[in-house]
C-alpha cells in the first residue's frame, strides 16, 4: 500500500556546502538522507515539498550545521493479505523474485500454481508440467502478500512472501484467459 506522510527530520548540512544556495542544498540533503530508506514500517519511495522549519543550528566542535526540515514523503508499506501487482525479475532454482513497487518478494515454486512446476533455468522461465503455463521474467503477475518481514537496516533485503494460488491470481494472461471463458460461458446461459 502507497501512504503520503508528513514528516519533520534533522538533516546535518556539510561545512563544504555552506556556500550554495540554502533551500537547494537542503532539498538535496533531504532527497540523499530519507529517499530509499525504512521509516517506522513502510519504505520512503521519495520526499517532496521539502522546506526549513526554525534557524539553523551549529554544535560546537562540528563544523556542519544543523537544520529542522518538514516533507512529504510517499511510502510504500506491504500488508499480509494485501493484493499486489508485480513483474518478475528474476527466475531461481525456488521460484521467482517479483518486484512490487520499490521492493521484491519471493513467489515461491509450491505457490504458484496446483500443478508440478518445473524449473527450466536455461529458458528462464517455471512451467506447469500439466497445464503447460509458464512464468518467466518481464511477465505481469497479480499475487496475494502472505508474509512480510522487512529489514530497517538494508531494505531491499526484506522477506515479502507471495502466492498465486487463490482465485482471481496469476499471470496476466491467465487472468484474462479466465474471464474469457467466463464471458463464454455467460452467454450460453
Amino acid at each position: 500500500m502507497y501512504l503520503e506522510s508528513e514528516m519533520e527530520e534533522t538533516i546535518r548540512i556539510p561545512p563544504d556546502r555552506l556556500g550554495e544556495k540554502l533551500g537547494e542544498v537542503v532539498r538535496d540533503i533531504a532527497h540523499e538522507t530519507f529517499d530509499g530508506v525504512m521509516a517506522g514500517d513502510g519504505f520512503v519511495v521519495i520526499t517532496y515539498d521539502i522546506g526549513r522549519t526554525g534557524p539553523s543550528r551549529i554544535i560546537h566542535g562540528d563544523g556542519g550545521v544543523y537544520q529542522d526540515v518538514s516533507f512529504k514523503a510517499l511510502i510504500y508499506r506491504p500488508e499480509n493479505q494485501e493484493i499486489v501487482d508485480g513483474i518478475v525479475d528474476e527466475i531461481v532454482n525456488f521460484g521467482c523474485f517479483i518486484k512490487i513497487g520499490p521492493l521484491d518478494a519471493l513467489l515461491h515454486i509450491s505457490q504458484i500454481m496446483d500443478d508440478h512446476v518445473d524449473v527450466d533455468l536455461r529458458g528462464s522461465r517455471l512451467v506447469g508440467r500439466e497445464t503447460h503455463r509458464d512464468v518467466k521474467k518481464g511477465d505481469r503477475i497479480r499475487a496475494r502478500i502472505v508474509s512480510v518481514s522487512l529489514n530497517q537496516l538494508i531494505p531491499r533485503e526484506s522477506k515479502i512472501g507471495l502466492t498465486l494460488k487463490q482465485v482471481g491470481l496469476g499471470k496476466v494472461e491467465w487472468l484474462e484467459e479466465e474471464k474469457k471463458k467466463e464471458g463464454v460461458s455467460d452467454e450460453g446461459v
